[in-house]
């Protein structure tokens, strides 16, 4: 038996990356999984069939986390398809190359509200659905907390109102018995910033086990918060970033 047998997880932009691989660990953990995503539906798919063959019951969805009425949407038909929901893995987010300076206001709503307002909104419709014990699990950037390099203003920003989300959600949801946890990855290996690319020198120089992180190891962390183990972890941080903030 696995540590999440009979709970129901959604991930939201879960079709690749870290999203992909957190759906997968909860799969394998027992857990029953759904996804959202924007438009790779053949790569939701894949990662559908790989839970499925866990032998756990899958479904994507398609939502994209600037429209708020599509983020309700999918976790209502996650509670109401799979029959329930335990495990709330708001991962889905967006980083943007341009300058601080030349950012339009048009990309600053655009990130704000897929890295911010769409974890407020998925939490408020999970809490419908999430039974005591329930989990909230955000997925921040380590880059919330240290910002050794320029370009990374907004996305920090973003990251780092989670952290503040987060605590508060922990006295808010406290009395409901579901916690509410920030997990932070650092530089990970994936096709966003593959471990490789023309960024990824300027990253090690600040890693202190010299790595790239692999998904799994974001997804083991998230997987470990939302079993049994960490039903007392609430209102803080996790980061996993090989020492980058060390």
């Amino acid at each position: 038996m696995g540590s999440l047998d009979g709970k129901v997880a959604l991930v939201t932009g879960g079709s690749r990356g870290i999203g992909a691989a957190i759906a997968k660990r909860l799969a394998e953990d027992g857990a029953d999984v759904a996804i959202t995503y924007q438009q790779s539906a053949d790569k939701a798919a894949k990662v559908v069939a790989t839970v499925e063959e866990q032998g756990r019951r899958g479904l994507a969805l398609q939502a994209d986390a600037a429209d708020a009425d599509a983020v309700t949407a999918a976790v209502d038909r996650t509670a109401t398809e799979l029959g329930r929901l335990d495990i709330l893995v708001n991962n889905a987010g967006v980083m943007t190359g341009t300058p601080f300076e030349s950012l339009s206001v048009t990309e600053v709503d655009h990130m704000l509200a897929v890295n911010v307002r769409a974890v407020v909104v998925a939490t408020q419709a999970a809490l419908r659905h999430l039974p005591r014990g329930g989990r909230v699990i955000s997925i921040g950037s380590d880059l919330a907390e240290r910002v050794p390099f320029p370009g990374v203003s907004l996305y920090s920003a973003t990251k780092a109102a989670l952290v503040g989300l987060t605590r508060g959600l922990a006295r808010d949801l406290g009395p409901r018995g579901v916690t509410a946890t920030v997990v932070h990855p650092g530089s990970t290996d994936t096709d966003m910033n593959p471990a490789d690319g023309p960024g990824a020198a300027g990253q090690l120089a600040h890693i202190a086990l010299g790595h790239y992180a692999e998904a799994a190891d974001v997804a083991a962390t998230v997987s470990h918060v939302a079993g049994p183990d960490g039903r007392y972890l609430t209102g803080g941080s996790i980061t996993v970033d090989g020492g980058f903030t060390a």
